[in-house]
């Protein structure tokens, strides 16, 4: 499944079956449903927990804690448009 076919069927509602955590936080997230995305983010841990939870801080506007979260995933601060952000995380875990 792509990225396009993968929103649209979150905003439908059609749950794809054995979604990894990270795609569920992308799933989630594509239904508008922040807490829950950001909760499982939380959650996971590690490196791909905390670049998962640098992007939700970023979707949610507060930019000093997204970019303490990408440097606990190692990871630069993206510098492009939150959908770019959500179709590059979603090729890296959906492999």
């Amino acid at each position: 499944m792509d990225a396009p076919s993968f929103r649209e069927a979150a905003r439908a509602g059609r749950e794809p079956p054995e979604l990894t955590p990270a795609l569920r936080v992308l799933w989630l997230d594509a239904r508008g449903e922040w807490e829950a995305a950001h909760d499982l983010a939380q959650d996971m841990g590690g490196k791909d927990g905390a670049l998962l939870h640098a992007y939700l801080h970023r979707v949610e506007g507060d930019l000093p804690n997204a970019g303490y979260w990408y440097r606990c995933a190692g990871e630069p601060a993206f510098e492009g448009s939150l959908a770019e952000e959500w179709a590059s995380l979603f090729e890296r875990f959906r492999s």
